[in-house]
């Protein structure tokens, strides 16, 4: 992956949430080199999701209803929970 699109999606992990932004850019800094293609996909497009939708499902309040992107959202709660 090309260093500016990669910076890119680090920019995109800044969101309008604190909460967001303690979960994602760690995620993106300690794990993304380290996941599949398929997966730096879908954390992309998860990335596209809206904040409040993506709150939602990191905290597990809701359901992600798109399983590829569920499973994104998987990989990076038990991420965080390997932090605590």
């Amino acid at each position: 992956m090309e260093q500016s699109h990669k910076n890119r999606l680090h920019w995109g992990c800044r969101r309008g949430m604190l909460e967001l932004d303690l979960l994602l850019l760690p995620f993106f800094e300690s794990h993304f080199d380290t996941l599949s293609e398929p997966q730096q996909k879908a954390f992309e497009d998860l990335l596209g999701q809206t904040d409040p939708e993506l709150f939602s499902w990191l905290m597990g309040h809701q359901l992600c209803p798109d399983a590829r992107l569920a499973s994104m959202v998987q990989i990076i709660r038990e991420a965080q929970c390997a932090l605590s």
